[in-house]
């Protein structure tokens, strides 16, 4: 069926925003702090009742909110968990968030459910398998989704299709959104030995509503290479700073969130980050903006 037209700007605004965690929760409704958004994680708050919905009831009503599932398993070789897609429809109704992303990834395998988000082969029968789960996604929901781009490590030897390449394809089958996160393309970039300017330059910009920033642990390999692990518990690192207003030069403003999910500092180090997205956004020269006439 034709989704509705949804431009997650409409009830997010181009402002830094930051993962809500529950050691932040009395800081945040007793301080009200000036912060653009939160985003949760859907999969958190799929309980009837309690603590956690009591608090994010009560942040919900000061701000506007981002849903960031984690469950849905889009890359998965079986067909989506329509319990998991029904409770997450009562949270959306529940909730209106103004955002809902999952990530290009899978993490179950019969009856299993796994605790990482694994990439997918880029092929075409992975990419039927995808535009078939996001096509049923968007239909329960009513509304579009955005697909977040995998933080990866290693290249599958049988895919036939660019990251890039496979992605955009996505979207044009499903008209699905894009959440770029930028850390996750500084990661693979480095892991796969690819240029994360070039990748963004070559992303489907026009499509992207929200990016995400986080912090990464530096390994080495077996063979003493660089080797970056999606870890999300440090600050933002300076070349992904440099890598996001590379991106902002090209988007345009759009929702930054800060996601720091391990390691959780205090609040005052989260609003930093947020702050200093926001401070990119607001540097952005009008006339650098390549794509924003193209929405």
């Amino acid at each position: 069926m034709p989704l509705p037209s949804f431009d997650a700007r409409e009830q997010i605004p181009a402002r830094g925003g930051v993962g809500l965690k529950a050691e932040h929760y009395r800081t945040i409704v007793e301080q009200r702090p000036d912060i653009g958004f939160f985003e949760v994680h859907a999969e958190n708050y799929m309980g009837a009742g309690g603590p956690p919905h009591r608090y994010l009831s009560a942040i919900r009503e000061r701000y506007p909110l981002s849903l960031h599932g984690v469950g849905l398993s889009i890359g998965a070789d079986r067909p989506l968990d329509e319990d998991h897609l029904q409770r997450l429809n009562q949270l959306i109704g529940r909730y209106a968030p103004g955002l809902f992303s999952e990530h290009l990834a899978w993490s179950s395998h019969d009856s299993s459910f796994l605790n990482d988000l694994l990439p997918v082969p880029y092929t075409a029968e992975t990419l039927i398998r995808v535009v078939e789960h996001i096509d049923q996604v968007q239909n329960a929901l009513g509304r579009r989704m955005l697909l977040e781009n995998p933080s990866t490590y290693l290249a599958f030897a049988e895919s036939t299709y660019s990251e890039i390449d496979f992605i955009a394809e996505v979207v044009r089958r499903t008209g699905c959104g894009l959440l770029l996160d930028v850390n996750n393309v500084y990661v693979a970039s480095t892991n796969q030995q690819w240029d994360p300017f070039r990748y963004v330059d070559a992303y489907p910009l026009t499509h992207v509503q929200e990016i995400h920033l986080a912090g990464y642990t530096r390994e080495t390999d077996d063979k003493g290479r660089a080797l970056l692990i999606d870890t999300h518990n440090r600050p933002v690192d300076e070349v992904v700073w440099d890598l996001y207003a590379h991106a902002v030069r090209l988007i345009g403003p759009v929702p930054t969130l800060i996601e720091w999910d391990a390691d959780v500092p205090a609040w005052s180090t989260l609003k930093r980050e947020a702050d200093r997205a926001e401070a990119i956004m607001l540097a952005t020269k009008p006339e650098a903006v390549r794509h924003a006439a193209a929405r």
